[in-house]
Order: C-alpha cells, then sequence, then structure tokens
C-alpha cells in the first residue's frame, strides 16, 4: 500500500512511479519537513487504487534492496541510526551501597564467635525443639480453622438485612479487636475462677449434666480457643471485603437464573471473593504463626517457651534465640511460598 502525502498548498500531483529516489522539496508556503531524503507534510494512507487528486504528492519508494539508515543514506550525507541505552549511575551506585551491606551483615554473622553456632547446629533438630515446631503448627492450625469458620459466619451476620444479627457481629468484632491476645488468653485460662462447673440443658430451665470447668477447659483448650476467638474478629473483616469485592451483578443475575443463595454463595459469590481474601488471609495466618509465641504464659511447650525453658538451663541465650529464629522463618517462608501458589490458582480468570 503506498503512502500519500496531502501538500498544505494543493501543490502539483505526482506519480511515485515516475518520481526519483528523492522527493522534490515541499511546496511553496507549505509546511513540510525532510526525513531521510524524504519530504512531506500531513501524511495520510490511501490505498493503491485511490485516484491522485490536486494537493497530492506521493512520496517516492524507496529502490528495491535499500534500507532506510542504511549507506545510501550515509551517501547521501546522513548518519545511520544509534540504539544508545539508557545508563542509571545512581542504581549501580545504591546497588553498591547494598552489597557492602549485606557483605559486613554475613561478616559480622559469621566471625562474631559470640553467636555459637556449634551451639545453635547442636540444638536446631533437637527433640524437644521439634517436638515445640509441631505444637506450634498445631495450635495455628486450631486457630486459624475456628477462626476462619467463625469469621465467616460473623462476616455474613455483618452483611445480613436483620439488624440484630448486624449489630450482634459487629460488637463482637469490636470487642475481640481492642481486647489484647495475651488478656483473652488470661481470661480463658482462668476461667475456673467465674464458673466453676458448666452445665446443659434447656436454656435458662433444667440442666441435664454438667461438669467441671478445669476439666472441660485445660491449657491447650484454653490457648486454642483463645486464639480462634481473637482469629474470628480479624477473618471476619477480611471474608465480608472480600465478599464486597464482587460486583453485585453476579448476585442479580445468579438471582435471575433461579440458583438458591446457599449454591450463589459458595460456587459464585465465593471463588470471586477468594482472589482478595487470600493476599490479606496469607498475612493473618503468617502473623499466626508468630502470635502463639504468647502462650508462653500459660506454660505450653509452644516454639518459644522451649527455647527458654533451655536457655535458662545452660545459659546460652543467643545461640537458643536464633534456633527459635531459623525456626519461625522457615515456617514462614513456607506458608508465603503456598500463599503464592494459591493466589495463583484463584487468579487464573483475572485478564
Amino acid at each position: 500500500m503506498p503512502v500519500e502525502f496531502s501538500g498544505a498548498d494543493g501543490g502539483d500531483t505526482h506519480d511515485a512511479l515516475a518520481a526519483p529516489a528523492k522527493a522534490p522539496p515541499p511546496p511553496a508556503g507549505g509546511r513540510g519537513r525532510a526525513h531521510r531524503g524524504y519530504v512531506w507534510s500531513r501524511a495520510r494512507l490511501l490505498p493503491a487504487s485511490a485516484p491522485a487528486g490536486p494537493g497530492v504528492i506521493r512520496a517516492a519508494t524507496p529502490p528495491a534492496g535499500t534500507t532506510p539508515g542504511g549507506p545510501e543514506d550515509a551517501e547521501a550525507g546522513e548518519p545511520p541510526l544509534r540504539v544508545v541505552t539508557t545508563r542509571h549511575p545512581g542504581r549501580w551506585v545504591a546497588a553498591l551501597g547494598v552489597a557492602v551491606l549485606l557483605a559486613m551483615a554475613v561478616s559480622a554473622l559469621v566471625t562474631n564467635p559470640a553467636w555459637e553456632w556449634e551451639v545453635v547446629g547442636e540444638y536446631l533438630f533437637a527433640p524437644s525443639v521439634l517436638r515445640a515446631v509441631v505444637f506450634t503448627l498445631e495450635l495455628t492450625a486450631l486457630g486459624i480453622v475456628f477462626g476462619f469458620l467463625l469469621g465467616t459466619v460473623l462476616a455474613l451476620m455483618r452483611l445480613s438485612g436483620n439488624p440484630l444479627l448486624n449489630s450482634v457481629a459487629w460488637g463482637y468484632i469490636a470487642l475481640f479487636r481492642s481486647v489484647p491476645l495475651i488478656l483473652q488468653l488470661l481470661f480463658w485460662y482462668n476461667l475456673a475462677l467465674l464458673y466453676p462447673r458448666i452445665s446443659f440443658g434447656v436454656p435458662f430451665g433444667p440442666a441435664f449434666f454438667d461438669i467441671g470447668t478445669m476439666d472441660l477447659i485445660g491449657p491447650v483448650t484454653a490457648a486454642a480457643l483463645g486464639l480462634a476467638l481473637h482469629q474470628a474478629a480479624y477473618a471476619a473483616e477480611i471474608v465480608r471485603a472480600g465478599l464486597l469485592s464482587v460486583d453485585h451483578g453476579q448476585r442479580e443475575a445468579a438471582a435471575a437464573l433461579g440458583i438458591p443463595r446457599t449454591r450463589q454463595l459458595f460456587r459464585i459469590v465465593l471463588p470471586q471473593a477468594m482472589r482478595s481474601i487470600v493476599p490479606t488471609a496469607g498475612n493473618e495466618i503468617i502473623g499466626l504463626v508468630k502470635g502463639t509465641s504468647v502462650v508462653y504464659i500459660m506454660a505450653l511447650p509452644e516454639l518459644f517457651y522451649q527455647v527458654q525453658v533451655i536457655y535458662n538451663r545452660n545459659g546460652r541465650v543467643i545461640a537458643l534465640l536464633l534456633v527459635a529464629t531459623i525456626w519461625y522463618l522457615v515456617m514462614t517462608s513456607v506458608m508465603s511460598v503456598a500463599q503464592h501458589y494459591v493466589e495463583r490458582h484463584y487468579g487464573r480468570g483475572r485478564a
């Protein structure tokens, strides 16, 4: 398809086949511009069969076998184009500074004997430490599973049109987000001081049987209960935000098709909401792994409590703290990788 150039002053028409390799200068009074031996003003692309009218200048076609910017242009007096890479000296200076700082940090970790790396290697895979890691993961799983189950119910209550359900869910979230986790754990651990026995029966009626609170809620149960109830308040807001991120037209379309509300939630709304839920939920899970360390006040053998017991016995404080740091880093790194793949799974349909 030939390129035709519209003259600014309505000059004569020249055929491309009869024109020389170099186009004539721009018409008098025209606003032309020269580039690689061609002159034009106000270019427009026309089909080959279009007739040439007044005020149209056909540009000359370069001879076969020549390329713009080649030796032919150099012979015409114009140097060939060169690609110049943009330089970023500031980036290299910043990278050099970071590299120096990293080298200093590694040197401080390796050369300082006070870190006691041999003691770290001795206790890193000690049976008591490994049992503490497993117990930490168990507490995290209990807190996350029951916390997000209850949080999902609270989120649906917050979105409900019933004012009582909405108010109760709002009050629960406000209360448990306002009280520190360590106080909640102590409350559930000492629940027997308030209610020595717990009865089961008809509400405000006769009790069928009762059981001692200490027998029903032990230290592990109190820890799992405190973590789950605390996590549910944050999970409710995460799930609610994810549900609100789904376009309301999705629900309207599903209702128009006669799909039941429960099926709408689990097959249409929730899969789309997971795109917004997963990143924040992943952060909460990673935070809860580290948050389990507060149960040391209940003398439960989680990771932080176990390393405290060991360094109180042998006096190797820094080395045992490094052991706990390494294990927390391993657990959170694995969860971060899992979060990445879950996000990619739910983000497959996103353009």
